[in-house]
């Protein structure tokens, strides 16, 4: 038995034009109506939940709609609650109190922009640590100034303002720092043993060494530049240079340009090493080497 009587089915099908609907299809058809509203129900709860709300609107309607592949229910787009007033000489018969609107006013307002599907884009938010002037990104009025020219103002004692830069704190962890250390003893003391064979492996293949290649370039560069007359050391260290290159793990390319003035003081260097005795011409073929293979990458 259906909650639904059979004169409202009766009138739903006299809104769609079939006016000979007899008594008996009515009530068998009552059931299913009943349940199919309670499915189309059930689903805009659902809706309803999952947007975090309590109060049930015409859009989780709409939405269960969609979700059954039925074309969903056009004019009852307002979020604002519906005006019940009650009808004049009836107790229980209430209407939507719906304001008049002129015809003409309706027709000359222009029309909303349509709203757009629900996609996702995506876009950079920085790449090679610049973020681009892209819409999707704020610009630096927005956010003050970058962060790569993030300054600060000071008064010297005539009055005048003076820019001064901000160091940037760069947080190392103790990992990384106990093997920066022990890579750089073993470049210094055992460049011969198989320890450093071992490290020159690490160095090549290891992935999360990209934070200490500031550190790796500034040491290289320190030591090439008070460690000319010591063979085996720019030795080594060129063989170091060479396995941070070879890793691909690591972006090495801004760092090229700290890098080239050692590597082409080994190459170049009118002196390398104490005595000329020592073989400084495959120190240079080494050198050239790798300066060849970084034209060729870079």
């Amino acid at each position: 038995m259906s909650i639904l009587p059979k004169e409202t089915i009766e009138v739903i099908a006299q809104s769609i034009g079939i006016s000979n609907l007899s008594p008996d299809v009515a009530q068998a058809l009552a059931p299913d109506v009943e349940y199919r509203l309670r499915e189309i129900m059930q689903e805009a709860i659902k809706c309803m939940r999952h947007s975090k709300r309590t109060t049930l609107t015409t859009e989780d309607v709409n939405s269960a709609l969609r979700l059954r592949n039925v074309e969903p229910v056009y004019g009852f787009a307002s979020g604002d609650p519906l005006r019940f007033k009650r009808a004049v000489g009836h107790t229980d018969l209430f209407y939507i109190d719906d304001k008049d609107l002129e015809f003409k006013d309706v027709t000359e307002t222009p029309l909303p922009r349509a709203p757009l599907d629900t996609a996702v884009v995506a876009h950079w938010l920085a790449i090679e640590g610049v973020q681009p002037a892209i819409p999707e990104n704020p610009t630096p009025e927005a956010l003050g100034v970058s962060s790569e020219n993030k300054k600060t103002e000071q008064t010297k004692d005539d009055g005048l303002l003076v820019d001064v830069k901000l160091p940037v704190k760069h947080v190392l962890s103790r990992e990384l720092q106990m093997y920066f250390e022990k890579i750089c003893e073993l470049i210094i003391t055992g460049s011969d043993s198989r320890l450093f064979k071992e490290a020159l492996v690490s160095l090549s293949t290891d992935t999360g060494l990209h934070p200490l290649v500031p550190y790796f370039t500034l040491f290289i560069s320190d030591e090439v530049t008070r460690s000319l007359e010591d063979h085996s050391l720019l030795f080594a260290l060129m063989r170091v240079v060479r396995s941070l290159l070879q890793n691909s793990n690591i972006h090495i390319e801004p760092y090229l340009h700290q890098l080239m003035p050692s590597v082409i003081t080994c190459l170049v260097s009118k002196r390398l090493g104490k005595e000329p005795s020592e073989d400084h011409w495959g120190l240079r073929n080494f050198t050239a080497e790798l300066v060849a293979f970084i034209c060729r990458r870079y």
